[in-house]
């Protein structure tokens, strides 16, 4: 049984930039999790490769950047055995013709970009025809002890209040951020460091590759194609806890002008949404920057701190998601007694249906050649039809997922185009109402939670365009809908201010 507080790929699963690692960004802080990144970024291009796009990556130096960094990078490479080709400066731009013509040197490197969203459904959809079970929109409430083993966990449906119990033989923390609260319950103390990373998302994408910065991991120092978009990141800033955080205009401003420097054009690029996501990170005693804490996981088995069934996952990347996971399960499986060995890295991960739509551009292609003329586009942005929502609300009522807005948009490309939402948010909710889907202010409810999920994106951004739009959308959703009314009686029913 998987239970999630929230819905698949929350915090840092979903809050990340896309980027499979060739192991090359950690070269000079983290070696040991420079070679994790390696191995298994070669892993997955075998077995997710409808999940990835292999772009390719380069490293490029620009004026004033350490000069003996810049020389020792290919040996670095190659000492955690990472394969790095040398490029003269005008095959780089040839290669990328967006960069900066003032680049001093270029190396290319086996970087790829991820889709999170489709990785993480794809991989719950196969757990769940091996007979897994998921929890989502309930938390762990409470640990009830029996001796010093877990006998009970109580539940709390975060939705509807309503409470559960479940008796496990093991329980796995696999929280994230949030596993310091999680070993908690249990009465250990575990260690957690909150660095927030801020992106930034533009309407076009400028790159073919993904391109980083020659030097050792900062600020504003890569760019990724994203599909149809670029993202420009990251940043390191110091959280005093996973909830409630936000990108920051300050953080937007300093990752645009650090990466235009890179690429030129990124100074007056349109950009659609920022967000962010709390890398989990465990303190070891590293002082000043949160970027010199390990990238490295974390597995322990806490029968020593005399909690006898509990685990502990945490820490890592998304790139060495599988085996962080590989680990654990062979941790879980020798305590259960279970001798069958791991199979994940050799058995490709199923495409399934439920991942689909979160691919970019999927519904122009598609579109374009299945075109039914009874159907309709509800998402111009992303072009996703009628009948899309209606194979995502039937899989979610499979589910036991309320079929609300903002779980439909985590399934697909709704909301994630130029208009952030302005139009689509309405024609879904109206759908959704005329097919007897939602009732009385469930529909109503579910658009407001969406459209204030996506204003937390759009609010570093209310510059140019992007705040012409805001204004517009203001105007539609408060001045003509009311919504505002409505978010405000829903504040009062739940007691926030």
């Amino acid at each position: 049984m998987v239970v999630e507080k929230e819905d698949v790929a929350a915090g840092a699963s979903g809050g990340n930039h896309g980027l499979l690692h060739s192991g090359a960004r950690y070269i000079g802080s983290d070696p040991d999790a420079a070679r994790e990144c390696r191995e298994e970024n070669e892993v997955l291009k075998r077995l997710a490769p409808h999940c990835i796009e292999d772009t390719g990556g380069l490293f490029v130096a620009m004026p004033g950047d350490d000069e003996s960094y810049v020389a020792d990078f290919p040996s670095r490479c190659q000492r955690c055995g990472i394969s790095v080709e040398p490029l003269p400066v005008a095959e780089a731009r040839e290669r990328e013709p967006s960069l900066s013509p003032e680049i001093v040197a270029a190396y290319a490197v086996a970087d790829a970009t991820i889709d999170p969203f489709r990785l993480a459904l794809d991989n719950m959809a196969h757990a769940r025809t091996l007979g897994a079970r998921l929890l989502t929109r309930t938390q762990v409430a409470q640990f009830v002890f029996q001796g010093n083993r877990i006998a009970t966990v109580k539940l709390t449906n975060t939705r509807t209040g309503e409470e559960t119990t479940c008796t496990p033989d093991i329980v796995v923390n696999a929280a994230g951020a949030w596993a310091g609260k999680v070993a908690g319950l249990a009465g250990l103390h575990l260690p957690m460091v909150f660095s927030k990373g801020s992106m930034v998302i533009s309407q076009e994408r400028w790159t073919r590759r993904v391109v980083n910065r020659l030097r050792l991991a900062s600020d504003g120092d890569i760019v990724v194609p994203g599909g149809t978009v670029s993202i420009l990141g990251t940043t390191s800033v110091r959280v005093p806890s996973p909830d409630g955080v936000s990108p920051e205009i300050d953080e937007v401003d300093a990752i645009i002008d650090e990466c235009s420097l890179m690429v030129p054009s990124l100074a007056t690029a349109r950009y659609i949404r920022a967000y962010c996501g709390v890398r989990p990170l465990i303190e070891q005693g590293a002082q000043g920057d949160d970027r010199s804490v390990s990238r490295g996981y974390v597995l322990a088995d806490h029968e020593g701190s005399g909690v006898a069934n509990l685990i502990t996952i945490t820490g890592g990347k998304l790139t060495t998601f599988r085996l962080m996971a590989e680990k654990a399960a062979d941790l879980v499986c020798r305590r259960l007694g279970v001798e069958e060995p791991c199979r994940t890295r050799r058995e490709p991960l199923p495409e399934s249906s439920e991942g689909r739509w979160s691919e970019a551009g999927r519904g122009a292609r598609l579109w374009a050649k299945e075109a039914d003329p009874g159907d309709s586009l509800l998402c111009e942005c992303e072009m996703v039809p009628r009948s899309a929502v209606d194979d995502l609300v039937a899989t979610l009522r499979d589910q036991k997922e309320g079929p609300v807005l903002p779980a439909i948009g985590l399934r697909s490309r709704v909301g994630k185009g130029p208009c952030q939402g302005n139009f689509c948010s309405q024609r879904i909710t109206a759908h959704l109402y005329h097919r007897r889907e939602v009732h009385e202010k469930e529909g109503i409810d579910g658009m407001i939670e969406f459209l204030q999920e996506r204003w937390h994106g759009k609010r570093p951004l209310l510059w140019g365009q992007s705040l012409v739009q805001y204004e517009f959308q203001e105007a539609l959703h408060c001045g003509l809908f009311g919504l505002e009314l409505h978010a405000g009686r829903r504040r009062s029913e739940e007691g926030s201010p």
